[in-house]
């Protein structure tokens, strides 16, 4: 990035106060996810959440948290900073802090992926029906729960094949288990894309960084995103379908986020391509 590009930079334009408000509601997100995974913790894990179920319990506060770090870095090196300063020491810890959120992130994988095969620990409970369990909790969805009464046992449920799980006084009925299972399951889809997302980004940097970043390489890059945003795109739909509106909003944001450190990169590589060119 050069000085005038920098200089333009700090312009606090319409497009740019946008931008920073998409990531200001982001970190908002964070504390969401936080109070509608303490709540449904509670409801799993009665007798409270132990260390090696911290990253099942909040895979998703954990990972949004990385994941707003993570992409404050990139705000950094693809549009903040010159060139000329992402070196010595402040790259290290740039490259530091990113390995860090890299770590996390991989390991919210894996805690959406022990949350959902947990869900197949569920078992065909021979209760006759939802009013017959009073003081349980009943999941409405991935990570909302009711607690069971005789006043609402039936309008949360009249179905007589219900099922629980061992650990908890959780029960649920077969439609909904099915449900949860396949939001589980794009819970999945969904980080692992945008893990690929963020390793074909730090490619681009990297390349950036070194003038490499055109011809084939580009095409490829850009095609290959295009792919991965559909995917990341179906999955908000999804959600929106679903009724999950807080993960729809999340990953809209996400997808609007990333489609400005995407412009930030185009627009960084058209600015070096032209002063090569000039020069």
């Amino acid at each position: 990035m050069s000085n005038a590009r920098a200089a333009t930079s700090r312009k606090l334009s319409f497009e740019q106060s946008f931008k920073y408000s998409v990531y200001f509601l982001l970190c908002i997100n964070i504390f969401l996810f936080l109070h509608e995974e303490w709540l449904a913790s509670n409801h799993l894990f009665a007798g409270g959440v132990s260390l090696t179920h911290v990253i099942q319990a909040f895979a998703q506060t954990i990972d949004t948290t990385a994941w707003v770090v993570l992409l404050l870095l990139f705000e950094l090196e693809t549009f903040v900073l010159d060139d000329n300063k992402i070196k010595g020491r402040l790259k290290w810890s740039i490259h530091g802090v990113r390995a860090a959120c890299y770590v996390i992130i991989v390991y919210a994988v894996y805690g959406y992926s022990v949350k959902c095969f947990d869900l197949y620990q569920f078992f065909a409970l021979p209760a006759e029906d939802l009013c017959s369990l009073p003081g349980y909790s009943f999941m409405t969805t991935l990570d909302e729960f009711t607690k069971v009464s005789r006043s609402n046992c039936m309008k949360l449920s009249e179905s007589t094949e219900l099922f629980g799980i061992n650990t908890a006084t959780v029960v649920t009925d077969a439609n909904t288990l099915a449900a949860v299972i396949r939001l589980a399951w794009s819970d999945i889809v969904n980080s692992v894309t945008w893990v690929l997302v963020v390793l074909m980004l730090e490619v681009d940097v990297r390349l950036q960084l070194k003038g490499r970043l055109q011809g084939s390489m580009l095409t490829f890059s850009k095609r290959f995103k295009a792919l991965l945003y559909t995917i990341l795109l179906c999955a908000a739909i999804y959600w929106g379908v679903a009724g999950d509106f807080v993960d729809f909003w999340d990953a809209l944001l996400w997808i609007v986020a990333f489609i400005f450190i995407e412009k930030n990169l185009f627009d960084w590589n058209a600015e070096a391509r032209a002063l090569k060119t000039t020069d």
